[in-house]
């Protein structure tokens, strides 16, 4: 794993970030007063790391040739600052990010240079081994690379929806109401609301209503 500790990654981090991406972006450009830059970064490069990843590898880079040209394009942005740029009005964010990594890789084959890993700086939070562990979930199949990082890029978001509400939920106190019904957002449930309300000393009414708020508040954090 690599990983760097920094007051911007705490708990304590002096921006909480809202649910849509562009806030983020944002900050990442140091347009955002009162929200710390590195945060920014972090959370986009937890984001994005593995969609990133997963298209380096389908394209056919090894896994620690893969890991380097991801840090190594986090790199850039931070150097170059190239967020500060971003038209919102151009297009997805997403679509942007695969371009500015295609435009990076090509570079680094121009200059017939293989990236150390990580050029001895570790420049953001990522979790490596996660990145192909996922990928290697991954069905062998004829989609393109591209195919893949948007895949694996609305499986990370699906995945950052459900901690934000576990989390949301935890802050209230009910964090066994959320691993209850978790379930029923995907349909996995494996008991009624009859059983399940049992359990937690509550009418199977009222856990119905929890549920289906539970859903709205799902599909809110998922559109945004």
């Amino acid at each position: 794993m690599r990983s760097v500790r920094t007051k911007a990654s705490s708990a304590g981090s002096r921006c909480r970030f809202e649910a849509t991406r562009w806030s983020i972006v944002l900050a990442a450009g140091g347009e955002t007063a009162g929200c710390d830059r590195r945060s920014a970064l972090e959370e986009l490069a937890r984001s994005y790391w593995p969609p990133l990843y997963a298209y380096l590898r389908r394209d056919g880079h090894q896994p620690a040739r893969a890991e380097d040209l991801v840090q190594g394009f986090f790199a850039r942005l931070i150097e170059k600052n190239d967020l500060r740029s971003i038209d919102r009005s151009k297009g997805k964010f997403r679509s942007f990010v695969l371009a500015s990594l295609k435009h990076f890789v090509l570079n680094q084959r121009e200059k017939e240079r293989a990236l150390k890993r990580g050029g001895g700086v570790k420049t953001l939070s990522f979790d490596a081994g996660e990145a192909e562990s996922r990928y290697g979930l991954e069905p062998v199949d004829r989609r393109t690379p591209e195919d893949v990082f948007n895949r694996r890029w609305a499986l990370t978001v699906l995945d950052a929806v459900m901690a934000r509400l576990q989390q949301e939920h935890v802050e209230r106190g009910q964090g066994q109401v959320f691993q209850l019904l978790k379930g029923a957002l995907t349909g996995d449930a494996a008991e009624g609301y009859a059983a399940l309300a049992a359990r937690l000393g509550t009418s199977e009414g009222a856990l119905r209503v929890a549920a289906h708020r539970m859903r709205k508040r799902y599909r809110e954090l998922l559109r945004a």
